[in-house]
């Protein structure tokens, strides 16, 4: 996956611990909120960022560390220096992420005339939320999986891809129950190739092929 990778979605989950209250009154009633349902806020948000601290330190500048080691980031209301600092990242992230946006979408539409019919279906329809029910590979150059889309952008029923003429399928481990994320598609000399996104566990998974057979169970 060029554009939108594993380590693209593992540094867009670290932004939701740049998101602060606006005023000091609506963190205290947070907090309250908290304490009265017998919860330890402190406790809550310092396992949270426990569970992130590894990829807040590889993603975020050196200026956030001291407050990811002490905690602070997320268990006590934010500096107005904090403050500023975080939405200046998240200001700079979204902008990246809007540039992989544009830069993939002026991509796909200089090949979209050259792909199969059913390769752009497969793009243009997300499978979003998509989640996987079953995978074969009854020949060595077919692969088939299927996919719940109930929770998804698209068909609202199960789907399955045949993909045809399969040239290249990495990795071999994608598993039942896998979440479909996102995906791009690439022209090749034979066909098409597909990178996805999949969560549970988190992986990029990449398949070439000549065509795909989209079916829609109803």
């Amino acid at each position: 996956m060029n554009y939108f990778t594993k380590e693209w979605f593992e540094e867009a989950q670290i932004s939701r611990f740049l998101l602060f209250p606006e005023t000091k009154k609506e963190w205290d009633e947070n907090v309250a909120w908290h304490v009265s349902e017998g919860l330890h806020f402190e406790e809550i948000q310092l396992n949270r960022l426990q569970i992130a601290k590894k990829d807040l330190l590889r993603f975020l500048p050196a200026f956030f560390h001291p407050y990811i080691q002490d905690g602070t980031l997320n268990s006590q209301f934010p500096s107005e220096e904090l403050k500023k600092m975080a939405d200046q990242w998240r200001m700079e992230y979204d902008e990246r992420t809007k540039a992989k946006g544009i830069s993939y979408r002026n991509y796909y539409n200089s090949i979209k005339c050259s792909l199969p019919e059913n390769a752009i279906q497969l793009f243009e329809k997300s499978l979003h939320d998509a989640r996987v029910t079953s995978i074969e590979m009854p020949m060595k150059d077919a692969f088939i999986i299927k996919l719940d889309c109930r929770g998804g952008y698209h068909y609202g029923t199960d789907v399955t891809l045949t993909f045809a003429g399969v040239k290249k399928l990495q990795p071999h481990s994608l598993s039942v129950g896998s979440i479909w994320l996102y995906d791009e598609v690439y022209l090749t000399d034979t066909g098409f190739e597909l990178h996805v996104l999949f969560d549970g566990p988190l992986m990029e998974f990449t398949i070439s092929a000549e065509n795909v057979t989209i079916e829609v169970i109803s």
